[in-house]
């Protein structure tokens, strides 16, 4: 499930503790790991640190796209459809240059599915318009051409886990991660104009509407 096409999903996840914390799958380049196709984390290193301040969840960070193709590497973009369509036959993963990544890719998800299962977490976080990671939006082809296009739609790491049964969310929804906090701590007041990605301006204005 997309925990912010289904809010009630929060509610539903178990009761944290600090004895039996939420085990929460992590982009890898969100923990910090140089896992980036440069060797770097893009400078999203600690972007969900005040996410992991509390005792009652801890972080179990994998990059599906360094376990797949190796570090460091060509940027993997999603040509023709989204994650969901790649696991289906129907798109394919391609570098900048044209080389066919979908092997890799798959092989990626599928090695990031294991490590959840290992790790038995309860759900992940992931970094959105990543051809692996995206959760709400992916890059439309290439991304490296004159103007980048988008689509609605998931990556292929994140289609991978979702057909394992496990929820996502990205680091882009704000409001989900509003209600996940307070789930952490009782004291937590929710902003109220916290948006997810898929309620943004930017969101509505390119799409023309919520998937």
């Amino acid at each position: 499930m997309r925990m912010p096409h289904e809010p009630e999903s929060v509610a539903r996840l178990r009761e944290p503790t600090e004895d039996a914390p939420w085990r929460v799958l992590l982009s890898g380049c969100m923990a910090g790991l140089p896992c980036g196709v440069d060797g770097t984390d893009y400078g999203f290193g600690g972007v969900m640190a005040p996410f992991f301040d509390s005792p009652r969840v801890v972080a179990c960070p994998f990059c599906p796209e360094d376990a797949g193709l190796g570090t460091p590497r060509t940027w993997p973009d999603i040509h023709d459809g989204d994650g969901f369509d790649v696991l289906d036959g129907k798109a394919r993963v391609l570098d900048p240059d044209g080389a066919d990544l979908t092997e890799g890719m798959v092989a990626g998800g599928e090695a990031m599915v294991r490590f959840a299962r290992e790790q038995r977490v309860d759900f992940a976080i992931l970094l959105d318009m990543s051809g692996a990671c995206g959760t709400q939006v992916v890059s439309d082809g290439s991304r490296f051409v004159e103007e980048r296009g988008y689509r609605q739609g998931v990556g292929v790491a994140a289609a991978c886990l979702l057909r394992a049964g496990v929820p996502v969310v990205s680091q882009r929804d704000f409001r989900t991660l509003e209600a996940l906090k307070a789930r952490l701590d009782p004291d937590h007041v929710p902003d109220p104009d916290a948006r997810d990605h898929h309620e943004t301006d930017w969101y509505r204005d390119y799409f023309g509407s919520s998937p």
